[in-house]
């Protein structure tokens, strides 16, 4: 080990020591075994950030432990794809194309000669055609349509896998957008622009939620493109919400943690702002700063309570989580190695999900169970986990499914434990599916 966690073992042994206390006590505490500790102490194992999170606030060492192991970056934040315009202009068609091997479709932009090449009977084109009088007559009921249907969008993306909705959010960006271009008033230009925007953004969370960074990343950046064209800063700051959320979940922290800064700094609605701060203060937690992360999270609750006082409509971010800063405190005290404190306000939050919020009601009880796990409450997570595992169309989802592995990573260690046998067919099965 070259790195900072060579010193880790060392370290542990003399602050355990120094506080008196046995392998035995320790790994009580922490809940790994008094072998995988002494291989740790002694450099035959490589430690985790979670470990160390956890022995540094066993062990009272104010960070020192934390600072040694951090999380380091999977890999370099991605970009759209090269030659992807964030915006089509006039000389874009659209077309779907689907694989016969498996049924599968996508959404590619075409200039018109090479759909001339391609040849009329090849491709199933959502073109520029259409009266342009109908978008300018029915400017506001199209826009009412069509705000009605992101949001019918959203509660369907709940209940059905994120890749699903894909193809269809694709045509419903590229429709919107070109009812704007048809718009001869520039409000309703305007505002067609900005629904259009909305859309894409939701494509982006939902390539997310299916695994694929690099589309999540070219959706927001179409995002703020379209939000800028319809005179919106506030989409485009989300923009940097969104993309410094990639950034963590990939392990890039300090990217993270800058981009979110720049948002919260950015002089736009409270909401967009609040958001910002909920995933500084999990930057901030990753990085095992715990003042810091407490303060950004107070700091978002000021600004979405001020939030829900000044705005309405369509809500940016998520919509089905009763109390958002509660959640993601819950969030920061786990990653902090503060798990216990964490299952209290999962499980409490947890009661509180709609129950036809099926992926967030997933995604929260997952995070209850990797509480409890990590707490070494192995009757209490399995209990959380297992009618969880029932549902298949909201666990395939990237972000639950990294939690549900990082629970079966903890269980792991408790492979006797009899609820964890019998749970183990079906968390396999699970496992699998993602």
């Amino acid at each position: 080990m070259s790195d900072g966690s060579s010193l880790f073992g060392p370290e542990l042994r003399r602050l355990r020591l120094a506080a008196g206390w046995t392998l035995d006590r320790l790994a009580g505490r922490v809940h790994y075994s008094k072998s995988h500790l002494s291989k740790v102490e002694t450099g035959q194992k490589r430690p985790t950030p979670g470990l160390a999170r956890l022995c540094d606030v066993t062990l009272e060492a104010g960070g020192v432990l934390a600072a040694l192991v951090p999380e380091r970056p999977a890999r370099a934040a991605g970009t759209p794809p090269a030659g992807a315009a964030p915006v089509s202009d006039e000389g874009e068609v659209w077309v779907v194309r689907m694989d016969r091997t498996d049924g599968s479709s996508h959404f590619a932009a075409l200039d018109r000669r090479q759909v001339a090449m391609a040849g009329a009977g090849s491709i199933l084109a959502v073109g520029l055609g259409g009266p342009r009088a109908a978008a300018d007559a029915t400017g506001s009921t199209l826009l009412e349509a069509a705000g009605a249907l992101l949001t019918q969008f959203r509660g369907l993306g709940q209940a059905s896998e994120p890749g699903l909705l894909i193809p269809a959010l694709a045509a419903q960006t590229h429709g919107v957008e070109q009812l704007a271009r048809r718009s001869s008033t520039p409000r309703a230009r305007r505002e067609l622009l900005v629904l259009a925007a909305r859309f894409a953004e939701y494509t982006g969370w939902m390539a997310q939620e299916s695994g694929n960074d690099e589309a999540a990343l070219w959706w927001t950046d179409r995002a703020v493109a379209l939000a800028e064209a319809g005179d919106d800063p506030h989409l485009a700051a989300y923009g940097l919400v969104r993309r410094g959320l990639v950034s963590l979940l990939r392990g890039d922290v300090a990217t993270a943690a800058a981009l979110t800064e720049r948002a919260l700094a950015s002089p736009v609605s409270p909401r967009v702002r609040g958001l910002a701060a909920q995933h500084l203060a999990q930057a901030r937690a990753v990085a095992g700063d715990e003042r810091a992360a407490m303060s950004a999270l107070d700091r978002a609750r000021e600004l979405l309570n001020r939030a829900a006082d000044v705005e309405r409509g369509a809500m940016i971010g998520a919509s089905h989580v009763p109390d958002l800063v509660t959640t993601y405190t819950a969030w920061c005290l786990h990653e902090l190695g503060q798990p216990a404190r964490a299952a209290e306000l999962y499980a409490r939050e947890s009661a509180r999900v709609p129950a036809h919020a099926l992926r967030s009601g997933t995604r929260n009880g997952v995070r209850l169970a990797l509480a409890h796990a990590t707490a070494g409450e192995i009757d209490a997570c399995c209990a959380v986990l297992a009618p969880l595992l029932g549902r298949p169309g909201a666990v395939r989802s990237a972000t639950i499914a990294a939690d549900l592995r990082r629970t079966a990573r903890v269980l792991g260690r408790h492979r006797r434990h009899p609820a964890v046998r019998e749970l183990g067919p079906d968390l396999a099965a699970a496992l699998t599916t993602l």
